[in-house]
């Protein structure tokens, strides 16, 4: 039986899914909610899933990381826009051998983490997950849900496979959590690129879920053209994504149930896009390598007008009172 407690920073559909598991195998999990605190202290977490949906009465609900208990592992599970609250978050619940699990989309986010708390006290996660909320303290678990996890080391050193990453990975098992372990976490970052980068981009511009974007001749080449360019992205960096990860990624999403993508979702609810994090790092990194990613770039150029449109907007209907 594990003694290590979680502390959960973002208890959306994603923090939320996996908190609540962790806590259904008998694990500590302390949450940390903004919008959604009062109902989720009354009433705790509902999850529906495939694999069996149920029901949290009770959960460790906070409103303030200075309230909470120090933590073994605080997983950030929340959107890379609302990172400028970590400096506060972060430190008052870590316990002094504490290790922070991002569980975030993009590139070059542990680096910011490691500002925080130290280098040496962040793993990366990255999440292959279809999850979304249904209302507070309720979330639909459709599809997958795998966890690769790797350390973090100063300028994305790969240093293999740890033994904190194996006790963080026994907690996940137990908790029926598919876990996988990268001794390379650069490399898998821009590995879940090849997939965050067409189809979030995209279902946003296109107005598009997955199935949609897979059916039609015109999109699926986008697709795997800016796929072709993560790969080009990915060994501007000394990193060499295998010729079968395109081929393979495109069957999964095949497969996939019709799914709206994170980014979609926060669009359609004038949520802030994470546009920098999933486009503009990895566009930067490999200009600085002396690598264009032409059809990158004219999608992230896209996604930050609308995202600014959509954020004048929502301000406006604030300003006005409407809901």
């Amino acid at each position: 039986m594990s003694n290590r407690n979680y502390a959960i920073v973002g208890t959306g559909a994603l923090g939320g899914f996996y908190g609540a598991r962790l806590q259904q195998a008998g694990l500590e999990v302390n949450f940390l909610l903004r919008s959604d605190y009062d109902y989720v202290k009354e009433h705790g977490l509902i999850v529906e899933s495939p694999e069996g949906d149920f029901t949290l009465p009770h959960v460790r609900a906070y409103h303030d990381a200075h309230k909470m208990p120090q933590c073994d592992v605080v997983i950030v599970a929340l959107k890379t826009t609302q990172n400028h609250l970590l400096p506060k978050i972060l430190p008052p619940l870590l316990k002094d051998n504490g290790a922070v699990l991002v569980l975030q989309n993009g590139l070059n986010t542990e680096p910011e983490v490691a500002k925080i708390v130290g280098a040496e006290r962040v793993v990366g996660g990255l999440c292959f997950l279809c999850s979304y909320k249904v209302g507070p303290g309720h979330i639909c678990h459709l599809d997958y849900g795998t966890i690769t996890l790797g350390e973090y080391a100063q300028d994305y050193k790969a240093i293999g496979i740890t033994n904190r990453m194996h006790q963080i990975a026994k907690d996940f098992k137990r908790a029926h959590i598919p876990i996988k372990m990268s001794e390379d976490l650069l490399l898998s970052r821009w590995k879940k690129l090849v997939w965050n980068i067409p189809y979030n981009g995209l279902s946003v511009v296109l107005d598009a879920r997955t199935d949609e974007l897979m059916a039609n001749p015109d999109t699926l080449i986008l697709v795997k053209e800016m796929m072709g360019e993560v790969v080009a992205g990915a060994k501007s960096c000394d990193r060499i994504i295998p010729d079968d990860f395109i081929p393979q990624m495109l069957e999964y999403t095949q497969k996939m149930k019709p799914y709206r993508t994170s980014m979609k979702i926060d669009y359609d609810e004038s949520r802030p896009l994470e546009v920098e994090a999933i486009f503009g790092n990895p566009i930067r990194v490999a200009q600085q390598a002396g690598i264009k990613l032409p059809q990158i770039e004219v999608l992230y150029r896209m996604l930050k007008f609308v995202d600014v449109q959509r954020q004048e907007a929502e301000r406006t209907r604030r300003l006005l009172g409407l809901h």
